[in-house]
């Protein structure tokens, strides 16, 4: 095992899902997740999505990159945020709203359970 590893899709199957039928607001968005790192309760990698809105609950902790496309999150308070390359966040457990990717979005993650 290397102890440095470059955040690339090269190399590493993805993993294909679509959001929970029970959760989905709009469309038919497709995910797909570059898993790079699993360990002790951390995750990394890299995250897409074509468009389409659905509901989020977060019970993790979150730190997010945006590289490509835009994005909505709405939280259950009314607050917008809007979601543009180059923007950075942290979404902290208890976090509840909607996602709405409006273009193609592609994001690294690191995930803290």
């Amino acid at each position: 095992m290397t102890l440095i590893q470059r955040v690339t899709r090269v190399g590493t199957p993805p993993e294909v899902t679509r959001p929970d039928p029970a959760k989905l607001v709009t469309g038919d968005p497709v995910h797909t997740t570059w898993s790079l790192e699993e360990s002790d309760g951390l995750y990394a990698g890299l995250w897409q999505s074509t468009p389409g809105k659905w509901r989020v609950s977060y019970s993790e902790w979150e730190y997010f990159h945006i590289i490509s496309g835009y994005s909505i999150l709405t939280g259950s308070d009314g607050s917008v945020t809007q979601l543009h390359p180059g923007d950075s966040l942290i979404l902290r457990p208890g976090f509840e709203g909607t996602w709405e990717v409006v273009e193609t979005t592609l994001k690294d993650y690191v995930i803290r359970l």
